[in-house]
């Protein structure tokens, strides 16, 4: 069978039920499609035997005409900071090596409800932190398109893992653009919803207040149909929203226009790559000629977000990770004749890398006596600025254009010496984080360098249907400019 009838999950679900196809079939192709590329290091663990017999006891199910979920048969790969019971997670770090989930977040219980097939863990940037897939204690993803080039990050596996065709969709977190950033680098859709519309529970927190499971995938169809099952209310998740949940899929439509803005501090930043620059000023014109409207509205705050945001996540992320000491779970320092504090900071020396270890000193330094209000408590007051800001233009127009990276993928190490350029480099997603909208990143252009990039898409919070139906209505405009990645 041909990848490009895998493409989609309507397309697979056609072919399923016309009997022209197993979901036997499906998950073997992939297990194929996994080791022949497993030099992209975007697998931690794959769940061979195990997605083989699911696949088995759907096709039974099919064969005698009993019902099975809307997801039945669909391979999602999942990011190893979301747990899944019986299952290593570890998020990609040493000081979680070996560690058996005993319990499944409530987003991989409604994908297995729904009859989806989880084939394997993937590789991250550890505890989600960093933006290139660098910091995995496994080691770096590389990027399918350019083996030199790094995915994005923290969620570079699963990028990669849709990216090069190993799986239909997959499932990421984004603390401030892990999700959208590395589709950005691969060229596929990455969606972060509202914070709170999917439940955290189960998902290892960097920063409490700004996680939210993603989603990746190929097109905004197959985006929507997974969003449609993991979100909504969870009782296990008090930071869950109650809000009802809306028919996604239904909500796809190609005969509207929009009235749209984009932010001119963000697309005359010094920082954005000319070119880049260029395609996103043609583009806002393809759109206007399409009918919709494009108006540039200012945002002062563009110089603000990053720091705020940096200070807000490290603060939690120093309170976050202190659970992780070496004494109920986890790495354990093999020194003897320690006393108990000392056997904290080995263990946690031992356990954690260095991008960690440089989040947590810095977190603990912005709470610490004497710098918590010039830090912490004015990057709050940014984060509320930031928020009324955005409801303030997002009241008077459907959605706000922005890029979602200053520029393509990178080279691997490029960046590794310099941090402070790597989280500049987050410039243009932290800000969905900080409001906690939500926010899509569709593929657009190739550049000259011969890597994609896209756009981003931001709504106001809870209003998912009018992000996919616009990112929708870009990726039909855009489609016949589009070229597969593998």
């Amino acid at each position: 069978m041909a990848l490009s009838e895998y493409s989609s999950i309507s397309s697979f679900h056609e072919a399923l039920y016309a009997g022209s196809t197993t979901c036997s079939e499906v998950v073997r192709h992939f297990l194929e499609r996994i080791a022949q590329t497993k030099h992209l290091n975007a697998f931690l663990e794959v769940y061979e035997e195990e997605a083989l017999q699911q696949a088995q006891a759907l096709d039974a199910r099919i064969r005698n005409g009993e019902p099975v979920g809307p997801l039945a048969g669909v391979v999602i790969g999942n990011k190893d900071v979301i747990c899944y019971k019986g299952h290593k997670v570890g998020a990609a770090s040493r000081i979680l090596e070996g560690f058996t989930s005993l319990y499944s977040a409530t987003a991989i219980e409604r994908l297995l409800a729904a009859d989806a097939i989880i084939i394997g863990s993937l590789n991250c940037d550890e505890f989600a932190m960093g933006s290139t897939n660098e910091n995995s204690a496994h080691g770096p993803v590389l990027n399918a398109l350019d083996n030199s080039r790094v995915p994005g990050g923290s969620s570079g596996g699963s990028a990669v893992a849709v990216q090069a065709g190993l799986c239909h969709v997959s499932l990421g977190s984004d603390t401030g653009g892990s999700v959208r950033q590395p589709a950005d680098f691969c060229g596929i859709v990455g969606m972060k919803p509202t914070y709170g519309r999917i439940s955290r529970y189960g998902l290892i927190a960097y920063a409490s207040s700004f996680d939210q499971i993603g989603i990746f995938g190929r097109n905004i169809a197959d985006v929507a149909a997974v969003l449609q099952v993991v979100a909504g209310p969870d009782g296990y998740d008090s930071t869950a929203a109650l809000h009802e949940v809306p028919d996604y899929q239904s909500a796809l439509s190609h005969n509207k226009t929009f009235k749209l803005a984009y932010l001119k501090d963000a697309l005359h930043h010094e920082g954005l790559d000319a070119e880049m620059r260029a395609a996103y000023t043609g583009f806002f014109e393809e759109l206007e000629t399409a009918g919709n409207t494009v108006t540039a509205t200012d945002f002062a705050y563009l110089d603000y977000i990053v720091p705020a945001y940096y200070v807000l996540t490290t603060a939690e992320a120093s309170s976050n990770l202190s659970r992780f000491d070496g004494v109920k779970y986890g790495h354990r320092t093999a020194q003897k004749d320690l006393d108990l504090v000392d056997f904290y900071k080995k263990s946690r020396s031992e356990g954690f890398g260095k991008e960690v270890k440089r989040r947590i000193l810095l977190g603990t330094f912005v709470l610490s006596a004497g710098y918590y209000d010039a830090y912490y408590t004015k990057a709050q007051q940014v984060r509320r600025l930031v928020v009324d800001k955005l409801s303030e233009i997002l009241s008077t127009y459907d959605a706000i254009l922005m890029p979602t990276v200053p520029s393509t993928a990178f080279k691997i190490g490029e960046k590794t010496e310099d941090p402070i350029a790597m989280y500049l480099a987050d410039i243009y997603t932290v800000l969905a984080n900080l409001a906690g909208v939500p926010a899509i990143s569709v593929p657009l252009r190739r550049h000259s360098n011969g890597m994609p990039f896209g756009v981003q898409i931001i709504t106001k919070q809870f209003d998912e249907a009018s992000l996919l139906n616009i990112a929708d209505h870009v990726m039909q405009m855009i489609s016949v400019k589009q070229v597969t990645i593998v």
